[in-house]
């Protein structure tokens, strides 16, 4: 049987929310780059600029991947019943 629906259902909500977001920063990261003026602005945008803004924008899936592993360790650690079939035939 399956719990933690809710640690499931954050999960999915978070990795669809980093989506969205790499989506999004990988669209800044571009405007931003176009619109600097030099040479040297554009290449710090793009080396130093680009991938802060990233891994910024990967927190929510890594927080969904946390939440789903979290999930699933709770749910091979999960007893369906406290009482097992030896202890039940005294």
């Amino acid at each position: 049987m399956r719990q933690y629906k809710l640690l499931r259902t954050w999960s999915v909500v978070l990795i669809v929310l980093g989506a969205l977001s790499l989506v999004s920063t990988s669209v800044g990261v571009v405007w931003w780059a176009a619109s600097v003026e030099g040479l040297w602005a554009t290449v710090a945008v793009v080396v130093i600029g680009a991938p802060v803004a990233l891994l910024l924008a990967t927190w929510p899936v890594e927080l969904g991947q946390a939440l789903r592993a979290l999930a699933d360790i709770g749910d091979d650690m999960a007893f369906e019943t406290l009482t097992t079939a030896a202890s039940s035939t005294g």
